[in-house]
């Protein structure tokens, strides 16, 4: 039996099977690039927390702490500090107080550069270099990492979890470093945003930061949670 085939049905059908066919690896792409297990935490795992952490990122603004430090006492709050490795270095008595405020200190790396450009051995050993310092100043464990300006890619997430952290990253970003100036600007833009349990608020040492601190905890408790640190929202063995 001899069957002629139609040339552009022959081309049709190649066409709707190699449509099918890069559908099901983008499919398969989508699962392995979004996968949790590849991406830092933006909010916390912990049911019912009926807390929001702010994290406040440290790589400069040291003449802003002191009166940071002031506002989160008089309301009773500790936050979590994430400090990078060379700041820690440079500056361990400003570490030491903010510890000894009661307040919880994560790595955010060594060097204040974009980790998504990085391989995992570039990852693991910016990563590895801060916790030493700063574990070795403050004799105490860190369990959180966030990578600086939120850059990071696979191997970013994979290098923090093999060195037993917990990769996390913002939910709310206040923009600080943009309107460190206008405090009003950082309070709209917490209001715009969806506050919920487990949320992750960032923040700098900014002087807008710091007049917009009050602020932000009561937009925080106006929606029924405590503001607290990142060990209130996540599961830490």
């Amino acid at each position: 039996m001899i069957v002629i085939f139609n040339k552009k049905k022959v081309l049709a059908l190649a066409f709707i099977l190699l449509l099918i066919g890069v559908g099901f690896n983008l499919r398969d792409f989508s699962v392995k690039s979004f996968n949790s297990i590849n991406e830092p935490f933006y909010k916390g795992n912990k049911e019912n927390s009926n807390y929001v952490a702010i994290t406040c990122n440290v790589d400069w603004g040291n003449e802003c702490i002191d009166e940071m430090l002031k506002i989160l006492n008089e309301e009773n709050i500790k936050i979590t500090f994430m400090v990078t490795g060379r700041w820690a270095e440079k500056y361990p008595e400003i570490l030491l107080k903010i510890k000894k405020e009661g307040h919880e200190i994560g790595n955010h790396g060594y060097k204040h550069i974009d980790y998504s450009k990085l391989n995992y051995n570039l990852n693991y050993r910016e990563i590895k270099k801060s916790k030493k310092i700063i574990e070795t100043i403050i004799k105490e464990k860190t369990v959180f990492f966030e990578p600086p300006s939120g850059y990071y890619n696979k191997d970013t997430v994979k290098a923090a979890q093999d060195l037993n952290y917990i990769p996390i990253k913002w939910s709310i970003d206040t923009i600080d470093w943009k309107y460190k100036e206008n405090p009003n600007e950082i309070i709209k833009r917490v209001k715009s945003k969806k506050i919920e349990d487990g949320s992750i608020i960032l923040i700098h040492p900014t002087k807008g930061s710091v007049e917009s601190l009050k602020a932000i905890i009561n937009i925080v408790r106006e929606n029924g949670y405590e503001v607290g640190k990142l060990s209130n929202i996540f599961k830490v063995e």
